[in-house]
């Protein structure tokens, strides 16, 4: 199953941060990139896990993604 790789942040971190403050329930580290790797067999499937597991209600913000080459 293809492996795809999401850049995501928390926009809500980021409005804090830059702001000097910290947004509560969440690492300052969220307002940089993180880079999280969801499988699907289509590159759909795997955003909507990651839609789940990082809702945009709660500020979150894919930027953008890469599908995975698998080693070998």
């Amino acid at each position: 199953m293809p492996k795809y790789e999401f850049a995501i942040f928390n926009e809500k971190v980021r409005a804090a941060v830059k702001e000097g403050d910290s947004f509560p329930g969440y690492e300052d580290s969220w307002a940089d990139m993180h880079y999280i790797e969801a499988a699907g067999t289509v590159v759909d499937m795997a955003r909507a896990t990651i839609d789940r597991q990082y809702p945009a209600r709660h500020g979150f913000v894919v930027d953008h993604f890469t599908e995975v080459e698998p080693d070998g």
